[in-house]
């Protein structure tokens, strides 16, 4: 019950961000967003390198953010969308390394501060920038990328609870199978068909590729947060959503949807996603 009720309050207000917000608002309320999921993922990864090293990121993560968002323009811009993309990963990496050296923590931290920290910002930033260029896009496309991560949730959640037979990743995430990804892949599949009759007026085979193409990227997200949680010994990454766990937990599929839906955009042309 927790988990619906949780949903129907968080649904509506994403999609008014979707769909009323400007997109510098737009971004910055993501932004604020993931920080919370950037905590999370401080807590966990303090396991490993408890020293304090990865609060950085905290300052990381934003800048980065906001300079991979203007760097993922299309090409109008000439050079400048490229030399951003390259100064946010002079961030990412000078970032972490200097982060990571000049940190007090004992030395035997280093390599895992270092992974975390060369991991963590781009699991963010990236997503952050790219929900952020879906949405000055087209907000439909947007709320494509969410129902494909929704549905395919969703339905491997029901699905794989009662039907489930054979363990997608045992160790990873017990729980997961291999019907309940079959039916988050049928379900995202579905959402684009339906999305791309209403929308286009026909079903394009190409979209159906890259729903299917995002909803893998979704389901591989949600095993990799599952593997960060199962090697620090933690059940939820945090507990501000009832029933959901914390914001990482809700949106581990997200980061790494949402950059593979940016690139399917920008591979298949405005032509292809709008009407």
């Amino acid at each position: 019950m927790k988990r619906l009720l949780t949903a129907a309050v968080g649904i509506p207000v994403v999609l008014f961000a979707a769909f009323r917000l400007p997109g510098g608002w737009f971004l910055f309320a993501t932004v604020a967003l993931l920080e919370i999921a950037v905590l999370e993922y401080i807590r966990i990864g303090e396991h490993w390198a408890p020293g304090g090293t990865l609060k950085s990121m905290l300052v990381l993560v934003p800048t980065a953010a906001l300079l991979l968002a203007g760097g993922l323009l299309p090409s109008e811009l000439g050079d400048l969308d490229s030399a951003l993309v390259w100064l946010a990963w002079l961030v990412i990496l000078v970032g972490s390394g200097a982060v990571a050296i000049s940190a007090r923590a004992p030395l035997e931290q280093g390599t895992a501060s270092l992974g975390l920290l060369a991991f963590g910002i781009p699991y963010f930033a990236l997503p952050a920038a790219s929900l952020y260029r879906l949405q000055v896009f087209d907000p439909w496309v947007l709320l494509l990328l969410l129902v494909i991560v929704w549905l395919g949730d969703s339905g491997a959640y029901y699905i794989g609870k009662t039907w489930g037979r054979l363990k997608l990743a045992p160790r990873v995430s017990p729980n997961k199978t291999w019907e309940g990804s079959a039916a988050s892949l049928a379900a995202g599949l579905l959402a684009a068909a339906v999305w791309s009759y209403w929308r286009l007026g026909g079903v394009d085979g190409r979209i159906l590729l890259l729903a299917g193409l995002v909803s893998i990227a979704a389901q591989i997200g949600d095993l990799v947060e599952s593997l960060l949680k199962r090697g620090a010994g933690v059940k939820d990454s945090g507990q501000i959503l009832p029933g959901h766990g914390g914001v990482l937990d809700r949106m581990d599929a997200l980061l790494f949807a949402a950059p593979v839906m940016w690139l399917g955009v920008e591979l298949l042309g405005e032509g292809r996603m709008l009407p």
